[in-house]
C-alpha cells in the first residue's frame, strides 16, 4: 500500500479529537478570563479591634465597659431591652460622660442567628453614637472537677 492522506475512520477520529482539543483549550480560556477578572473584592465592614495585651495596672482599674446584646430580632443595652431608633440616644447619653477612648468601648454580644444586616444596624449605631466596637468571643472550655 501506497502512504497518502488518511481516509475513512482514521481522519474522522482525528477531526473529533481536534474538535475536543479545540473546546477543552476554548472552556479553559474563558474558565481563567472569568476568575482573573478584575471585578471588585467585597469587603466587611472595617472595625477596630483593641489590642489584647494588658498591663496589671490597667487590669486593676479596668473601667466598666457599655455591653449591647443582639438577637435575630432583638437588641440590649447593659440587660435592658431596647427598640433599634432608641439605641443610638440612650449610648450617646452613656458615652457623653466617658471622655478616653478605652472608657468608651462597648462590647458587643451575638446570637449565632443574628443576621447580618441587623449586626450592621446595630454596630453603625454604636459608632455614631461614639462608641468603639469590641466583639466578644465565647470560648467553650471544658473544667474537669476531681
Amino acid at each position: 500500500m501506497a502512504a497518502g492522506p488518511a481516509t475513512g475512520k482514521g481522519a474522522a477520529h482525528a477531526a473529533w479529537v481536534m474538535n475536543l482539543l479545540t473546546d477543552l483549550a476554548f472552556n479553559l480560556l474563558i474558565f481563567f478570563v472569568v476568575c482573573a477578572s478584575s471585578s471588585k473584592e467585597q469587603k466587611g465592614k472595617p472595625q477596630q479591634v483593641p489590642s489584647s495585651e494588658t498591663d496589671k495596672k490597667s487590669a486593676d482599674t479596668k473601667p466598666q465597659n457599655v455591653e449591647v446584646a443582639m438577637t435575630r430580632t432583638t437588641v440590649s443595652l447593659n440587660g435592658t431591652a431596647v427598640p433599634l431608633t432608641e439605641l443610638k440616644g440612650k449610648l450617646s447619653a452613656l458615652l457623653a460622660k466617658k471622655g478616653k477612648p478605652e472608657e468608651r468601648i462597648v462590647e458587643v454580644k451575638t446570637a449565632k442567628d443574628t443576621p447580618y444586616a441587623h449586626w450592621i444596624k446595630v454596630t453603625s449605631a454604636i459608632e455614631d453614637a461614639g462608641g468603639i466596637v469590641t466583639l466578644q468571643v465565647e470560648v467553650d472550655r471544658e473544667v474537669i472537677v476531681k
